[in-house]
């Protein structure tokens, strides 16, 4: 199986990354409108124990409404996923969707947008230190 989406994998602690997500997105224009925290969700859900994993939902405003106005059916691509998760070796990985797997990917007429979303989300992302 390819891997899916773009993936980082940093030094820096858990909780210094997750921190510093947020503000790297906005730097590209992205705001984070959802956070979903794994960990306790599946243990208030389920009882059961999980590694430390958020998902934020990023959204670039322009380029939601560029695709949407493309294709109302794109909504259910949006928005961005950037997960944070606590690996087995200590490390920090970051993994973001990636727009030319998705977006591009389903239909060529999103090539164009897909391919600067892709670019702002890889240079947000890239900078994180760790």
């Amino acid at each position: 199986m390819a891997e899916l989406g773009m993936k980082w994998k940093l030094k820096a602690k858990y909780d210094e990354v997750l921190a510093q997500v947020p503000e790297r997105l906005k730097a590209e224009g992205f705001g984070v409108l959802t956070r979903v925290d794994v960990k306790a969700t599946l243990k208030e859900k389920l009882g059961v124990d999980f590694r430390r994993y958020q998902i934020l939902g990023a959204c670039n405003p322009s380029y939601a409404h560029k695709a949407l106005g493309m294709d109302l059916g794109v909504g259910v691509l949006l928005p961005c996923s950037v997960v944070v998760y606590e690996a087995d070796d200590g490390t920090t990985v970051v993994t973001a969707v990636d727009p030319m797997q998705t977006l591009a990917g389903q239909d060529a007429r999103f090539m164009p947008l897909a391919g600067e979303v892709r670019e702002k989300l890889h240079r947000a992302l890239a900078g994180l230190a760790g």
